[in-house]
C-alpha cells in the first residue's frame, strides 16, 4: 500500500499476515517517512514486527499539545475555554501518564472529585467532551489508539439556566460596577451580543452614521449588519472620542480584555452589589427577555439574536406578572361583550 499523505503528514500501509494496517509516520518529511515504513517492512520480513500502537509511549501532555495546535477554525472563545480545560486536566491527570493508561475508571474518579469540588454540571460535561473528543482525534486521525475510554462515561443531567437581571437588579450592578464594567454590561443588555463578540469587537465593524454593527465572526459562522439603539449608540459615541486602540472595548494597555478578568470582576461586583451571582451571557438572556416583556415579537427577536432556531429562544420568553396582564385581560373584553348583549337581550323582550 506504501506511503500517502493526510493533510501534511505522511501515512503508511502494509500488510501483517493478512490484515491490512494503517499507520501515522508522524512526519512530513518524505523521505524520513519511507525510512520508517523500510523499517517496519523489514521487521516484518525478519519477523521482529508485531502489532503496536503508535500512540504506546504519548503521554496525555503530548496528545493536548498536539490537539490544541489543530487547525479548527474555532471563534477565540472557544479556543480560550479549550485551553483552560486542558490546564484542569493536567492538574488532576499526571501531564507524564500515558494516554493508554487513562482508563474509563481514572475518568470516572476524576468527574467525582469534580462533583465533589462543587463544579457545575454543565462544566463537568464540557471537560468530558473535551477529552472524549480528544481520543476520537486520536484514534481517527493520529492512529495513537484503539478506544475512546470517555464514551462509556455518562454525563451529568443540566438544566437550562434561565437567569435573567430585573431592572432593579441591574440598577445594583450597574452602581456597583467600575466603569468599563459598567459599560460592557450596558453594551451587553441593549444588543444582546455574546461575550466574545463585544470582547472582539472594532470600530472598523461599527458604522457611527448608519448605527449599525457588523458581525463577522460568530457562532452560527454567518455573518450579519444589525441595528443599534440609542443606548448602545451613546456607549459607543461616549468612546470614539478617545480612540487607543482599533479595538472598541480595550484594559489600561489597549488591549483585549481578558475573559478571566471579566469573569472575576463582574462576579466581586454581584457579591458587592448583593445580588445572585450573573453570569455575562445572562445579560443576553436580560436583552431578550426584556424586548418580549415590552411587545417586541418573537421572530424580530429571533432575527436580532441571530438565532437560526426559535425552540432556542423560547427560553428567553420569561414573563413578569405585568408584563402578562395585557393578555389576561383579552377575555375580560369577551365576557363584557357577553354580558352587554345579555342585557340587550333581556331589555328586549320586556317591550
Amino acid at each position: 500500500m506504501g506511503l500517502y499523505k493526510r493533510g501534511s503528514v505522511w501515512w503508511m500501509g502494509f500488510t501483517y499476515r493478512g490484515k491490512h494496517y494503517r499507520r501515522s509516520t508522524e512526519t512530513s518529511d518524505r523521505k524520513l517517512a519511507q525510512r520508517i515504513h523500510d523499517k517496519v517492512k523489514g521487521e516484518i520480513a525478519e519477523g521482529k514486527w508485531f502489532e503496536r500502537l503508535a500512540g504506546e509511549e504519548k503521554t496525555l501532555k503530548e496528545a493536548i499539545d498536539k490537539y490544541l495546535k489543530r487547525p479548527t477554525g474555532k471563534v477565540p472563545g472557544s479556543s480560550y475555554n479549550d485551553r483552560c480545560i486542558s490546564n484542569t486536566l493536567l492538574r488532576f491527570f499526571d501531564p507524564d501518564i500515558l494516554i493508554l493508561q487513562i482508563t474509563p475508571s481514572l475518568i470516572a474518579d476524576y468527574k467525582e472529585k469534580r462533583i465533589e469540588q462543587g463544579i457545575g454540571p454543565g462544566s463537568i460535561n464540557n471537560e468530558l467532551n473535551f477529552l472524549s473528543h480528544l481520543f476520537k482525534i486520536a484514534i481517527r486521525e493520529w492512529g495513537w489508539v484503539k478506544e475512546n475510554p470517555v464514551k462509556s462515561i455518562l454525563r451529568e443531567k443540566v438544566l437550562p439556566r434561565c437567569r435573567w437581571l430585573t431592572e432593579e437588579e441591574e440598577k445594583k450592578l450597574l452602581d456597583a460596577s467600575p466603569q468599563w464594567l459598567r459599560e460592557l454590561v450596558i453594551f451587553a443588555d441593549q444588543t444582546g451580543l455574546r461575550e466574545e463578540e463585544i470582547l472582539s469587537l472594532q470600530w472598523s465593524e461599527i458604522d457611527l452614521l448608519r448605527n449599525t454593527i457588523a458581525i463577522w465572526k460568530q457562532k452560527n459562522k454567518e455573518s450579519d449588519t444589525l441595528p443599534l439603539n440609542e443606548t448602545a449608540m451613546g456607549i459607543l459615541r461616549g468612546r470614539v472620542r478617545h480612540i487607543r486602540s482599533p479595538l472598541v472595548f480595550y484594559d489600561e494597555r489597549g488591549t483585549k480584555i481578558q475573559k478571566g478578568r471579566l469573569l472575576f470582576t463582574l462576579h466581586e461586583t454581584c457579591r458587592k452589589a448583593g445580588i445572585e451571582h450573573t453570569h455575562f451571557h445572562d445579560l443576553r438572556h436580560t436583552w431578550a427577555t426584556w424586548l418580549h416583556q415590552d411587545g417586541g415579537d418573537l421572530l424580530s427577536i429571533q432575527k436580532l439574536g441571530r438565532w437560526k432556531d426559535g425552540r432556542m429562544l423560547q427560553r428567553y420568553a420569561h414573563h413578569t406578572p405585568e408584563s402578562l396582564r395585557a393578555t389576561a385581560k383579552i377575555l375580560d373584553r369577551r365576557r363584557m361583550s357577553q354580558i352587554c348583549h345579555s342585557e340587550q337581550v333581556a331589555h328586549e323582550s320586556t317591550i
